[in-house]
């Protein structure tokens, strides 16, 4: 039986970040940023926003420097009528940190910002010390059928009834009652791991603008065949590069299977399966993502980009069946997600 979320962490200093904010490219963005040390960037998941990391943030920042924004078209962020791809986000992250004059990081990503930071570690390598991927979206094209049936015309104006009065109560309410129901017999799946924090990023719909951009996202990395930019035929570039795979094997989004997919296909990678946990480990279990997290930092050097060695792996490439072994391969990965050997190093 799944137990509540440990909520209580250990004390820290008085170092809460603080709300930031800078107009880049004529377009405010917003930003949480405390500590010292190196550098750390947390990027959210779809819909999201940086109070997502509100139970570790404050935790990291005794020994690094971390930076969580509000992506374009998120949270307190502007959300223009822009390029919301998985690109343009990396591009994004890019200017944030040129702006505040950081040229190095370790890149965490959750959901749809796990996509950005693999992408973000594509573009600008040189950039880049460590990856964290988190229940990350961009693995292979499967996705939860309900992102692929959210991206078509037909949900997008179902989701416009959320504007209605009243609307966004009931959903609270019902959110609440099958949250109540995580843990008890009565549990119809998995799906219910994740209520409260879908409901918590539904809550953010009703206002145009942030529905607009909510759409333009999804739509830039899903359609109804499922996602549209994968990174399995890049995987083989994380060669050097220190990679932490953190998934919950009950996450209802992105199913577990995908984190087996990426452990294979990254040379060296780590991966920790959180029992119990759904797409939002760090939330479900805070304290033993801060263990995991911090002891990857501690135990891994930071890479030293080597263009030659770089443009070496462009030229030799590797394909994605030799990457994960072929079909046959995959669908031995997917059937692990039945099994209960589960833990992985």
């Amino acid at each position: 039986m799944a137990t509540a979320r440990p909520r209580k962490l250990r004390p820290v200093p008085d170092t809460e970040p603080r709300m930031v904010f800078r107009t880049i490219h004529g377009y405010r963005r917003a930003f949480r940023m405390g500590g010292s040390g190196p550098a750390l960037l947390l990027i959210h998941g779809i819909g999201d926003n940086s109070s997502t990391w509100q139970d570790v943030m404050p935790h990291l920042t005794e020994k690094y420097t971390v930076i969580a924004p509000d992506l374009l078209g998120h949270g307190r962020s502007d959300k223009p009528r822009a390029d919301y791809s998985v690109a343009a986000y990396a591009n994004g992250m890019r200017d944030l940190l040129s702006v505040l004059g950081i040229d190095k990081v370790t890149v965490l990503g959750h959901s749809l910002g796990g996509g950005v930071a693999m992408q973000f570690a594509y573009q600008f390598p040189h950039m880049v010390d460590r990856l964290v991927l988190v229940s990350s979206g961009g693995v292979t094209k499967d996705v939860h059928p309900v992102l692929r049936f959210a991206s078509m015309p037909l949900f997008s104006e179902a989701l416009k009834l959320l504007r209605l009065p009243g609307a966004m109560p009931a959903v609270r309410i019902a959110g609440n009652v099958l949250g109540q129901l995580h843990g008890s017999p009565l549990r119809p799946g998995a799906l219910l791991q994740d209520t409260s924090d879908l409901v918590r990023i539904l809550s953010e719909l009703p206002d145009p603008t942030a529905y607009e951009a909510y759409l333009r996202t999804l739509r830039a990395v899903v359609d109804w065949r499922g996602q549209v930019v994968t990174m399995l035929d890049r995987c083989y570039l994380t060669e050097n590069l220190p990679v932490q795979l953190i998934w919950g094997d009950r996450d209802s989004v992105i199913p577990l299977g995908h984190a087996y997919l990426a452990h294979s296909a990254m040379p060296g990678s780590r991966l920790e399966v959180f029992r119990g946990a759904g797409h939002f480990p760090f939330r479900d279990d805070p304290i033993r993502f801060l263990r995991v997290v911090e002891d990857f930092l501690d135990g891994t050097t930071p890479l030293e980009f080597d263009e030659n060695r770089w443009r070496q792996l462009l030229v030799s490439g590797v394909s994605e069946s030799q990457i994960t072994g072929g079909p046959a391969t995959r669908m031995a990965v997917l059937g692990a997600m039945g099994s209960d050997e589960r833990s992985a190093t």
